[in-house]
């Protein structure tokens, strides 16, 4: 026995379907027929409701509950694909999906009541609404976004699949040496091979060798030279310092009329050294960890005495700099080398560099904490100087085939950072003939070749190559064949799904009918959910108690129009999208 109650409120229609053995369901549409809001709580057992008694006085019950309850509650049933129960396994993997990694600190809270259910139970633990309540608690906005493919990736999952293929592509290449002019380079493997990425938005994969850490050698010159603008300025910073590529070695003796040629070589990174106003390991760990989003930020003693025990070249390059005067007054030669030797010897991972990359390429605020690290100048200034002098005398190739700023170092790193959209840390310790990473090249190269990536990549007309800012679901005739689907076989959880997804819910098919219309003629009572004039329909197919539901709600409906107009009244609309 159902009873079908119909509620005019800010602009939406409300229908429950009322079963006497079951948990009642509402949903609200709005006029224009989207989908938006999920089920309520479960009501008692009773004796079943005359078809029309009552049949317009629900504003309690609907009111019973938080409005951020029903948005948990949608977004609880769109994940479980409409089951009330599902293992914390599936609840994790479906999150692993969107991008988004249990250590991110913004789902701190969530995993630990996670933790907290499995240290108390004795077998599997399932998921319900309640637990759920508990966990997305903070992170409802985040979620939503992630599970609404509102992200800058927002098919998370293919695009991880891409990147993999291009891993296991590249990790066939055997060419390169390991670097052995810094002994304790030497010791790591030819065959380490590792890929990061993050997201402007915190989205995260990693493959291979991405958690053996591993020195940031000339790595640490762009993160460096943007502290050093982020404390003192640019003009400052370029009173000592140029900003035109060399054409030559990176620790070749030479020097430009007015000093170093750019931050980015080693006698520039030497100067650099010197205009960071406090130097202290502690504090440039700091602001190494901050945007790393306290991911693992290490040091190597044993780096460290390597590179003083046959750093004769850079020495080298100091004292000629001290001849030439090209340090600050005040700045001691061999105290800025000491430091710059410090930095070089500070310690990452793939994981853990990638989200630095990612700082640079949302503009200085990093993606998994929210925090300001670098000024929007310091990383503007920083993202050029690595697009033409980051990669050696290998930078004018990088920016013709690759067109991104990059950042290599001789331990076998690559600093990648593609603006706005993500930052990529690739690690293989052998070396081509210009001390860059053979596996790392080649990455940037095929990653470029398959994604529209490149800086001059025109993303309008050149459609060899794929986007992976664009979601997945464009076609059209798809997402109309799959909404109307729903709507004719009753399929709320898919009708659900499509919403949270930002599906356009007034999609028509052939004949200019709806998913209203389908779901009216098939006498689907879950289903008619929004709406317009789906009673023709209803009458049509013979479906007397939907052509009874609607014609109550129009009568009711004009009478309330009436009621407000009078009063001046003019409710505002509790949609999902008024929430978020």
């Amino acid at each position: 026995m159902h009873c079908l109650r119909a509620l005019r409120r800010s602009g939406s229609l409300q229908l429950v379907a009322k079963h006497a053995d079951a948990a009642k369901k509402v949903f609200t549409a709005q006029p224009a027929c989207r989908l938006t809001a999920g089920e309520s709580t479960t009501t008692s057992r009773g004796p079943p409701v005359p078809a029309c008694a009552d049949r317009f006085h629900l504003k309690t019950n609907i009111h019973s509950k938080s409005p951020s309850s029903g948005v948990e509650d949608l977004l609880f049933y769109t994940i479980t694909e409409g089951k009330e129960h599902v293992p914390i396994s599936y609840f994790t993997s479906a999150l692993k999906k969107t991008g988004l990694h249990p250590s991110d600190p913004r789902l701190k809270d969530c995993m630990e009541e996670l933790r907290q259910a499995v240290k108390e139970s004795v077998g599997e633990v399932m998921m319900d609404r309640d637990l759920f309540h508990r966990c997305v608690g903070g992170n409802i906005v985040l979620l939503i976004q992630a599970f609404r493919k509102k992200f800058i990736i927002p098919e998370f999952d293919v695009f991880a699949q891409k990147i993999n293929e291009i891993y296991k592509t590249v990790q066939k290449q055997k060419d390169g040496r390991v670097a052995d002019y810094i002994p304790q380079l030497a010791k790591f493997s030819p065959d380490l091979w590792g890929v990061s990425l993050c997201t402007v938005d915190g989205q995260r994969h990693s493959v291979g060798d991405t958690k053996q850490p591993f020195c940031l050698q000339s790595c640490v010159k762009p993160l460096q030279y943007a502290i050093a603008v982020h404390e003192a300025g640019t003009e400052q910073v370029h009173r000592y310092v140029g900003m035109e590529p060399s054409g030559l070695k990176f620790n070749m003796l030479s020097l430009d009329d007015e000093g170093p040629h750019n931050p980015m070589v080693n006698a520039g990174a030497i100067v650099i050294s010197s205009l960071i106003k406090v130097k202290r390991l502690r504090t440039i760990f700091y602001f190494h960890k901050m945007m790393a989003g306290q991911e693992y930020v290490g040091f190597s003693n044993a780096m460290f005495q390597s590179e003083k025990e046959t750093g004769n070249r850079n020495f080298a390059i100091g004292y000629y700099m001290k001849e030439k005067k090209c340090f600050p007054l005040g700045a001691d030669m061999i105290d800025s080398l000491d430091f710059y030797f410090q930095l070089c010897s500070i310690e990452v991972t793939c994981e853990s560099g990638s989200i630095m990359a990612a700082t640079l390429a949302n503009g200085g605020i990093c993606p998994i904490t929210g925090e300001r690290v670098l000024s929007a100048e310091s990383v503007r200034n920083t993202l050029s100087l690595m697009h033409s002098c980051g990669m050696y005398d290998f930078s004018g190739q990088m920016a013709f085939h690759v067109g991104l700023p990059a950042k290599s170092g001789v331990s076998g790193a690559i600093l990648l950072v593609i603006p706005n959209v993500m930052g990529v840390m690739c690690w293989s310790p052998p070396l081509d003939r210009v001390g860059n990473s053979v596996r790392g090249i080649h990455f940037c190269q095929e990653l470029v070749s398959l994604f529209n990536f490149h800086n001059y990549d025109n993303l309008r007309h050149f459609v060899k190559k794929l986007d992976p800012r664009r979601p997945d679901g464009d076609d059209r005739n798809k997402s109309v064949f799959n909404l109307m689907f729903a709507a004719y076989s009753g399929d709320v959880s898919a009708l659900r799904r499509f919403a949270l997804s930002s599906m356009d819910m007034e999609l028509k098919d052939y004949d200019s009918r709806t998913a209203l219309h389908i779901s009216a003629a098939e006498g689907e009572f879950h289903a008619t959910v929004w709406g317009n004039l789906p009673i023709d329909d209803a009458r049509q197919f013979g479906h007397e108690e939907v052509v009874t539901v609607l014609k109550d709600y129009q009568q009711v409906y004009s009478q309330r129009g009436v009621q407000h107009t009078e009063a001046g009244h003019s409710p505002i609309m509790d949609t999902i999208e008024v929430i978020v």
